[in-house]
């Protein structure tokens, strides 16, 4: 089968979605080793206004996050998958539940715009970014950001 076969871009696609699902588990089990995994090694992770490159320091961003959370849940819902050959991207929305460390009820909805590449025969994210369009208590009380792609510039 050639990568352009309908048949690579299923499994390729499916293998995506369960990278996506280990990488929510990940955050959910607080698994560091999983989730680093998930990684290429130059990865790139934006989230909530921070950047880190290179899987250690993609971790080491990951592990001050979480440090700031006594529990968390982390729900991949929706999503859109294009591969070509080694490459990827695609856009997942997701839903985080949490309480922090002093008690505090957190609701996150958002959605990570990735980049994938396939290393060793197996995908991994080269880039993901989380844009926020909920963060607040769960009763929705919180504040709500536009979607980007609704802002004009």
């Amino acid at each position: 089968m050639s990568p352009a076969d309908p048949a690579n871009a299923v499994t390729d696609k499916n293998e995506i979605r369960d990278l996506v699902a280990r990488y929510a588990d990940a955050v959910t089990r607080r698994d560091e080793k999983a989730w680093g995994e998930t990684w290429t090694e130059d990865g790139e992770w934006h989230v909530i206004g921070r950047t880190a490159s290179g899987r250690e320091a993609v971790v080491a961003l990951w592990q001050t996050l979480l440090g700031g959370l006594s529990f968390v849940v982390q729900l991949a819902n929706t999503e859109q998958i294009t591969v070509e050959g080694d490459r990827g991207s695609g856009r997942w929305y997701v839903t985080e539940y949490a309480r922090s460390n002093d008690g505090t009820a957190l609701l996150n909805v958002g959605f990570y715009r990735d980049e994938y590449r396939r290393v060793d025969g197996a995908w991994r994210f080269a880039r993901r970014r989380f844009d926020a369009l909920y963060m607040g208590p769960p009763d929705l009380g919180g504040a709500t950001f536009p979607h980007p792609e609704e802002v004009s510039s």
